[in-house]
């Protein structure tokens, strides 16, 4: 009988392999020309969940992208956990600068991650995270040391807002029942400062469109007598802030969740070096809501940002127009308590409202997701906590995370399930940007700490 670390010691250059073949698939959810690879990774996520060792293996069909499910029922008298991920990834784009093609895998040397870094899209978010779990079945099963029942639900539209994931759930309940999800689809402090992740942002995302003439126009016969589009969004965009980074919405900070000195103290125990964040990103100075600290801002405020904006002419050399229109995609992180639909609203009146004679505006809601807190009381909490400790040798620090996973708070509604965050990645991992990695190391102690925490949480339920 192996433990975790020796069977992963034995299977490590297995493990890369196999995870480098589902990276090499551009399962791209946002763009529908990538429909067909899209299909192929839950074709590959489904076979990998069968040799792992799952009894029931099915490719779930939804009015989108499907649902791989999978199980392993020993016992019915025993608890249950429900593993969530996602397949599908971000778009590469700008693919320009990334170092090495996005979807051609490459292990690298930096100096967080000595013993290497898989370099591709969708290597930490979520792909490598997601077969972290996969791997640690696969080891519980062949050690015949799985001490309850597991449930997988892999999903291929977590980046284009989960839509599908919800008509699936809604008709699924009673074989989705479980007595906690288990995802990983966050990060940790550092690679010697262990954390979980207890809170995590809701978010609204919106296009905007200004219409002005009703063509594009010269700008030497008309310019100054005609409103501008993209003059017009730029102004509306620069007023949805105020001097103090004070979004301008009205109603958007009325259900604001304040937390306590004592709370925000707390907070800033974790390790943090300002000078090593700002280093790190390649900046002088960092920026935000006035009267809050950076690790504040990024997790326990509210947020808006222009996400893209375009119009009028942008290829090589001159073109003299003023633009018919110009656009805008707006995203806004939330906290708890914000409700996604409202602030969708909020938003939309405001930003109507604010839009000068001359031109027509347009919001088009995209998708969004509710803010959620995880209890650290919970048997669950406790289990994760006591499994880190095991691998990490230190306890694990709670923390906020600024990211968003809009099904989180869907799942507590329709399965009256809490969830568990057990991430390994680190905030330089680029996830959703170029040169995106994942830690050979951390790949693999996700691997070694996730079937402990099936151990103590299935112990401490007797």
């Amino acid at each position: 009988m192996q433990n975790p670390k020796e069977y992963i010691a034995q299977h490590k250059d297995r493990f890369i392999d196999e995870l480098i073949e589902l990276l090499k698939i551009p399962s791209i959810s946002a763009d529908s020309a990538y429909a067909t690879s899209t299909q192929e990774t839950a074709s590959m996520v489904a076979d990998s969940l069968k040799k792992a060792g799952c009894d029931t293996v099915e490719i779930c069909e939804t009015p989108g992208y499907p649902i791989v499910y999978a199980d392993k029922i020993i016992d019915k008298s025993l608890p249950t956990v429900l593993v969530y991920g996602h397949y599908d990834v971000q778009p590469p784009d700008p693919v320009e600068l990334w170092d090495s093609p996005p979807f051609e895998p490459v292990i690298k040397k930096t100096e967080l991650h000595p013993e290497g870094a898989i370099f591709a899209r969708g290597a930490c978010d979520d792909k490598g995270q997601m077969y972290m779990h996969v791997k640690a079945f696969e080891y519980m099963v062949a050690q015949d040391k799985l001490p309850c029942n597991v449930k997988f639900m892999i999903e291929g539209e977590e980046e284009v807002g989960s839509k599908n994931l919800a008509w699936y759930v809604a008709r699924n309940q009673e074989k989705l029942k479980n007595d906690v999800i288990l995802i990983s689809d966050t990060g940790m402090i550092a690679n010697d400062t262990p954390s979980i992740t207890t809170g995590l942002r809701g978010m609204s995302y919106v296009e905007v469109e200004v219409t002005g003439p009703n063509r594009d126009l010269h700008s030497g016969l008309y310019g100054g007598a005609v409103a501008n589009p993209i003059n017009i969004l730029a102004k509306m965009i620069a007023s949805l802030h105020d001097e103090n980074n004070h979004i301008t919405v009205e109603g958007f900070y009325d259900k604001v969740e304040e937390l306590t000195k004592a709370e925000r103290d707390k907070m800033g125990e974790a390790p943090f070096s300002l000078e090593n964040y700002k280093k790190s990103l390649d900046i002088n100075a960092v920026y935000g809501e006035k009267g809050y600290t950076t690790n504040e801002r990024n997790s326990i405020r509210p947020t808006l940002d222009v996400n893209g904006i375009w119009g009028g002419y942008t290829g090589e050399g001159a073109k003299t127009v003023i633009p018919s229109k110009a656009y805008a995609k707006i995203s806004m992180r939330l906290v708890p308590n914000q409700d996604w639909e409202e602030i969708t609203e909020l938003f939309k009146t405001h930003f109507e409202s604010i839009a000068p004679e001359g031109v027509k505006v347009n919001v088009t809601p995209h998708h969004g997701g509710q803010g959620y807190v995880t209890p650290i009381d919970t048997i669950a909490y406790q289990a994760a906590e006591k499994a880190y400790e095991k691998t990490f040798g230190k306890t694990p620090i709670p923390q906020r995370s600024g990211g968003s996973i809009p099904i989180v708070s869907l799942f507590e509604k329709e399965l009256k399930s809490k969830t568990i965050l057990m991430g390994f990645g680190l905030d330089s991992d680029a996830i959703h940007s170029p040169n995106e990695h994942f830690g050979i190391w951390n790949y693999l102690k996700g691997i070694e700490t996730i079937p402990y925490f099936y151990t103590y949480f299935t112990e401490m339920n007797k």
